[in-house]
């Protein structure tokens, strides 16, 4: 595997934009076509930067990630994360977090934010009232579908706070950050 920056290549761009649609479609649904997906990519790249994995010939993307700049550059908004289904758990989405640090920290960047919707109750913090005892409930948090907050910890990140409702009533956005070092 090798990461690299996502090139303007076609055939690469729709992998990428395939992989959204795919990969975001069982809980967000957030890019319901490739072309809305490739507007966002196109998005990304203008803004800021993606990188993805690609396996060993160089032709299939396993994985990406994309960076947007915030703060005047002091923060990356990590934006988006995606692999493959039949190829998660073996070490991609951690190795694509790993580059993107490098990447953020070779940039000037501080801090990197992601936030990470729960629209599907899959966390102890949808559908509740999240403006009584909000850090109690952040504290005592409890992942009932695995949702992915659990995989950003073990990657360093903290939960740094929720937006409430961010997606309807009782469907927060779970706010993550690291430091970079």
């Amino acid at each position: 595997m090798q990461i690299v920056d996502a090139p303007q290549d076609e055939k690469i761009q729709q992998q990428m934009a395939e992989m959204l649609v795919l990969g975001f479609r069982e809980h967000w649904n957030a890019w319901e076509t490739t072309e809305e997906a490739l507007e966002e990519i196109q998005m990304i790249l203008e803004k800021g930067f993606a990188r993805i994995a690609l396996d060993d010939d160089g032709k299939t993307v396993l994985g990406w990630i994309g960076g947007l700049p915030e703060y005047d550059g002091n923060v990356w908004q990590l934006h988006p994360i995606v692999v493959r289904p039949d190829k998660q758990k073996n070490g991609i989405g951690r190795a694509l977090i790993t580059d993107f640090e490098q990447q953020v920290k070779a940039r000037g960047g501080l801090t990197i934010q992601l936030g990470s919707d729960d629209e599907d109750d899959m966390t102890s913090l949808s559908n509740v009232d999240l403006y009584d005892n909000l850090w109690e409930k952040i504290a005592n948090i409890q992942n009932f579908k695995g949702h992915p907050y659990e995989f950003y910890q073990k990657c360093g990140y903290r939960i740094i706070g929720v937006m409430p409702d961010a997606n309807g009533r009782g469907k927060p956005d779970i706010i993550m950050g690291k430091r970079i070092e």
